[in-house]
């Protein structure tokens, strides 16, 4: 058996936001000179890790931020991961603890993630948003407040309502019921996916070597003392996760993978990201090939049609979602349990103590 899983999945967004801090994240194709909207490596990660933890109802391992305070200002240090693989998000997602006067522990994540970016340039992108903000009080106007302020330079000060009112009623005007706020944000539409590669020699094993320490010495102790098992892959000496809690995991991890949601969405631009199809292999080529976006010229006009081809080695799970986007797909409204299932019996299968 191979030890790599490769997975792409395929999702629909529509008038949607997949960052808020910063709007709407994107990239610039050099080919087609096309803004692209896409969501990063790290919320992708983010987002499945949360939904392990879910799936799992176990916490997230406690992160410590470290502040200082010199001359009277503070200022943040480093956050401080423990380290701790007996976590799930710790032991899937890596870590990395560097201190100038102690050793520094890393682990990398067995997983692989990539940004979930359009299938193609063509078929999926921006919108911006012609939408305003409104507020509007017309319903019941005495809920609502109103303040006006006389503003001169940077001073700006309220007007008392009294003289609001002499002032409205000599110029001839009238402060409407409704507040508008236009709004220039940006929204990503389209045909979306996302690539995994899942290093099943490193999923559940944790290395011992010395000289470049993925344990500090006392959580090595700790994972001796609760059952982890002394192994040895490719890479040298680890402890393995024992074999009751890897099957608690791997079904959740599956689930995870696939129906992981970006949760930082805003309200009003929901979208149900559906996913459409999904291709698992242990060749990432031929996840590539599988799900993928075909050039067409039409009347000297490029387009883009999606695919989804059946001859690619890969095992393909379709919904019936798709049809409204592939055509000549057939869904089947069991394809992300059988995807699950799929990658729950690679996993399975996988000899993590004899390697």
């Amino acid at each position: 058996m191979k030890p790599y899983i490769y997975l792409r999945a395929l999702r629909h967004a529509e008038h949607t936001v997949f960052g808020v801090q910063n709007g709407q994240k994107a990239y610039r194709d050099p080919q087609f000179g096309r803004q692209m909207a896409y969501s990063s490596g790290q919320q992708v990660k983010r987002s499945i890790i949360e939904a392990l933890s879910d799936e799992l109802n176990v916490p997230f391992a406690a992160i410590t931020f470290n502040w200082k305070i010199e001359k009277g200002i503070a200022g943040m240090l480093e956050p401080h991961s423990p380290c701790d693989p007996s976590f799930p998000d710790q032991l899937l997602g890596g870590y990395m603890k560097a201190q100038s006067d102690k050793m520094t522990v890393k682990r990398r994540s067995p997983m692989s993630i990539s940004a979930m970016r359009p299938l193609h340039p063509l078929l999926g992108g921006l919108e911006r948003e012609t939408e305003a903000v409104v507020f509007d009080r017309s319903s019941k106007p005495e809920n609502h407040i109103v303040k006006v302020y006389q503003v001169e330079g940077k001073k700006r000060t309220e007007i008392p309502q009294e003289e609001l009112a002499d002032w409205l009623v000599s110029n001839e005007r009238s402060l409407g019921p409704k507040y508008y706020n236009g709004s220039g944000m940006t929204r990503a539409t389209g045909l979306f996916v996302y690539d995994i590669a899942i290093d099943l020699r490193t999923l559940f094993c944790v290395s011992t070597n010395r000289l470049e320490p993925e344990l500090f010495p006392e959580i090595e102790t700790k994972l001796r003392e609760a059952g982890w098992v002394e192994g040895k892959n490719v890479f040298g000496k680890c402890l393995v996760l024992p074999k009751e809690l890897r099957e608690k995991i791997i079904p959740a991890l599956a689930h995870a993978l696939i129906n992981w949601r970006i949760t930082s969405n805003q309200a009003r631009t929901f979208s149900l990201m559906e996913t459409l199809a999904i291709a698992v292999s242990d060749n990432a080529n031929q996840i590539a090939y599988a799900i993928r976006g075909e050039l067409r010229t039409d009347l000297e006009k490029q387009t883009a049609v999606p695919k989804i081809d059946e001859t690619a080695k890969a095992d393909i799970f379709v919904t019936p979602s798709c049809s409204g986007y592939v055509q000549e797909t057939v869904g089947s409204a069991d394809a992300i349990d059988m995807a699950e299932q799929k990658l729950i019996d690679l996993m399975m299968a996988f000899d993590y103590e004899k390697q």
